[in-house]
């Protein structure tokens, strides 16, 4: 069996306890943890249209699988999910079109779109596990979301239709959207910003697949049995960046059995939850492979598999043994520590 150096992504929370959560905020969402994709993601079920719509921290629009129509009557023919077109001559349609949220490298400039005598309104989206272009449908939609006073709360939102027969073949079965949580003007938390809602987002990201996780929203506090999570956790200030509507934070060193491997100054991480490990810079992952191969000299190595390049034997003679390595910590803005245990940098194979 073999053992592979890895960093966990870095993200909002991640706590793995199974006790029922009980929580004082306006609303919130279970969340499911999925690996029957090329790498693990984190979805989110809506309750209006059934749709589990894909965690995405980094997104600038949500989108999902459904068809835009300019009849909303009962008995009118729809192929799948149907949700209320915008028009190319609403303001609405012109913003999101020349907003940098909209605007990829990858992408072709959208063009109007007729149908019928109907001016649809198209834009790109960027598709967050292949990073294609997608062209999506701007359309008017009610996300239903569950209150912790029991009630339900629905809240108007501009979202955008794309085929759902050829967008999500990447994806985890039964995930047919991408619900974006940045701090883009067309994400989800601007759309939620309205009373009574206070706008706070928490996310705590299941561990396994048997034990779901839980999107707050809303100022707390977060109980999980009888403890408010809140008093658990270390804070360190989110980062935004010009160039992007996802969350950074900054990190002034990586301590690995007591030594620091120095940062260049001013050194971010980019948040994310679509990503299974984190990607460093190669001045920075260069060092930080050597300190941790320094200190585990005496673990037999084995070949590296991709896409790793540390990697460790846990065989010795014909029998399985644990490996020891020390942890990783991250040194954040205000003194605060992220202790990354061994159980998670490494990972069995």
């Amino acid at each position: 069996m073999l053992h592979f150096l890895q960093v966990i992504v870095l993200l909002l929370a991640f706590i793995s306890y199974q006790h029922e959560a009980i929580a004082q905020s306006d609303f919130f969402l279970p969340l499911n943890k999925h690996t029957d994709a090329a790498k693990p993601l984190y979805s989110a079920r809506i309750y209006k249209e059934g749709t589990n719509y894909l965690i995405d921290i980094d997104a600038p629009f949500t989108w999902f699988g459904c068809w835009p129509t300019w009849n909303m009557q009962p008995g009118n023919y729809c192929p799948g999910v149907c949700t209320p077109a915008v028009s190319c001559y609403e303001d609405i349609c012109n913003k999101v079109r020349t907003s940098s949220s909209s605007k990829s490298p990858s992408c072709p400039p959208a063009q109007d779109s007729d149908y019928e005598g109907e001016c649809y309104c198209p834009y790109n989206v960027v598709d967050p596990l292949d990073s294609k272009c997608v062209i999506s449908y701007l359309s008017n939609d009610t996300f239903d979301v569950r209150m912790t006073s029991n009630g339900i709360y629905s809240a108007n939102a501009n979202v955008g239709c794309v085929d759902p027969s050829t967008a999500f073949l990447s994806y985890p079965k039964d995930v047919t959207g991408v619900l974006a949580l940045s701090t883009s003007p067309y994400a989800l938390p601007a759309s939620l910003n309205q009373p009574p809602l206070n706008r706070t987002l928490s996310l705590c990201l299941p561990s396994a697949s048997a034990a779901p996780g839980i999107l707050l929203y809303g100022n707390g506090p977060y109980y999980l049995s009888d403890v408010d999570v809140r008093s658990l956790l270390s804070y360190t200030p989110l980062l935004k960046h010009p160039d992007s509507f996802g969350y950074f934070i900054s990190v002034n060193s990586i301590v690995i059995k007591k030594r620091s491997v120095d940062l260049p100054g001013n050194t971010t991480a980019k948040l994310s939850s679509v990503e299974a490990y984190t990607t460093l810079r190669t001045d920075i992952y260069n060092p930080v492979v050597r300190r941790f191969t320094m200190v585990t000299k005496r673990i037999p190595k084995a070949n590296p598999v991709a896409p790793f390049s540390l990697c460790y034997s846990t065989s010795t003679n014909g029998t399985q043994a644990a490996l020891k390595v020390p942890d990783i910590i991250l040194n954040l803005q205000g003194g605060k520590n992220w202790t990354i245990s061994s159980a998670i940098t490494l990972l069995n194979r």
